[in-house]
C-alpha cells in the first residue's frame, strides 16, 4: 500500500511552474498566431469600410476615438509584431543562427521587449 502511494501522478501547478524565455516566446507567438487569425474577418471588415469612401473613412475614425477600440488595434499590433519577430526568430534557428543558448536567450528577450516597444510607439507614447 505505502509502495503505490509513492507511484502516484504528481499534481503540477502549470502557474508555479517559472520558465525560460525562450519558452514564453514560443507559447507567446503560438497564441498571437491563432489571436491574428481569428482577427482576420474584423480586420478585413475595418479595411473594406474604411476603403468604401468618405462615410466609411470617417465611421472608422470614429470607432478610434472610442477607448476599447484603440486599445484592441494596440492589442492587435503588438501581436502583430510579435508574431512576426519571433516568427524570424524561429526562422534564423531553424538555420543555426542564434541557436546557443546565450543567443537564443537574448534574441527571445529582444523578440519580447521590441514587440512592447512598437505597441507603444503605435499609441503615440514617445512622440
Amino acid at each position: 500500500m505505502a509502495e503505490s502511494k509513492k507511484r502516484r501522478p504528481v499534481f503540477f501547478n502549470l502557474l508555479q511552474i517559472q520558465m525560460p524565455v525562450g519558452a514564453l516566446t514560443s507559447i507567446t507567438h503560438r497564441v498571437t498566431g491563432i489571436f491574428l487569425a481569428l482577427s482576420i474577418p474584423f480586420s478585413v471588415y475595418v479595411l473594406d469600410l474604411s476603403l468604401q469612401g468618405p462615410q466609411g473613412y470617417a465611421q472608422v475614425l470614429a470607432w478610434f476615438d472610442k477607448r476599447a477600440f484603440r486599445v484592441a488595434a494596440i492589442i492587435l499590433i503588438w501581436a502583430l509584431t510579435h508574431h512576426l519577430l519571433a516568427g524570424v526568430r524561429h526562422l534564423l534557428s531553424d538555420i543555426d543562427v542564434g541557436s546557443q543558448l546565450s543567443a537564443a536567450r537574448r534574441s527571445a528577450w529582444i523578440v519580447n521587449l521590441g514587440s512592447v516597444v512598437v505597441a507603444l510607439l503605435a499609441t503615440g507614447v514617445f512622440l
